[in-house]
């Protein structure tokens, strides 16, 4: 018996494009929020390892530019991350329900964390060639991020795991019954 199912998953054959938002069962958001929520956490991190060891060490220098080139990396791909989530919003809920309250939530959630990213990102960029640790203010303010960006994820995570907002059912789908043949997208 095949062990393993390569070729369904990675088609896009039988799907419909449904432009940012991605192709159906494959959403363009979901994927590009990894990113900047990873970005954000690890650079808080290093920026609190840095603070906490000072100027006294080579590294937390290295921990501090690593921490905004990590911040950097995140700006840029959460513009396509709230992009592709507002096409998704847009075109995949209705007003006066509960999935478009959490939606407006994580939204208005993940604007602020952008926005103070943002800010951070300009501080850390006015003081790059200067500091030789991060700053601790700096430090406190990607804490706050870090922490903001994953209370964001949670309500992301919400979305799909509780609400099933954008997921393709497969109900009784041939793919849970025992078969030696794939089943692609389109195909029952």
């Amino acid at each position: 018996m095949k062990k393993f199912s390569f070729a369904p998953t990675l088609t896009l054959k039988g799907r419909k494009f449904k432009g940012p938002r991605g192709w159906s069962g494959k959403p363009s958001h979901p994927p590009l929020t990894d990113i900047p929520i990873a970005a954000y956490i690890i650079a808080a991190g290093f920026d609190v390892v840095s603070t906490a060891v000072g100027d006294d060490t080579g590294w937390a220098a290295e921990l501090w530019h690593a921490g905004t080139w990590l911040f950097i990396a995140g700006a840029a791909v959460s513009v396509f991350a709230a992009l592709t989530g507002l096409a998704d919003a847009r075109d995949s809920s209705e007003a006066g329900t509960q999935a478009r309250r959490t939606i407006n939530a994580h939204a208005g959630i993940m604007i602020t964390v952008t926005v103070l990213a943002l800010a951070n990102l300009a501080w850390r960029l006015s003081q790059y060639n200067t500091a030789t640790a991060t700053p601790a203010a700096i430090a406190v303010l990607s804490v706050v991020i870090a922490a903001l960006v994953s209370v964001g994820a949670t309500f992301g995570g919400a979305l799909v795991f509780e609400y099933g907002f954008n997921v393709e059912t497969a109900g009784d789908h041939p793919v849970w019954h025992q078969s030696e043949d794939d089943v692609f997208p389109g195909e029952d």
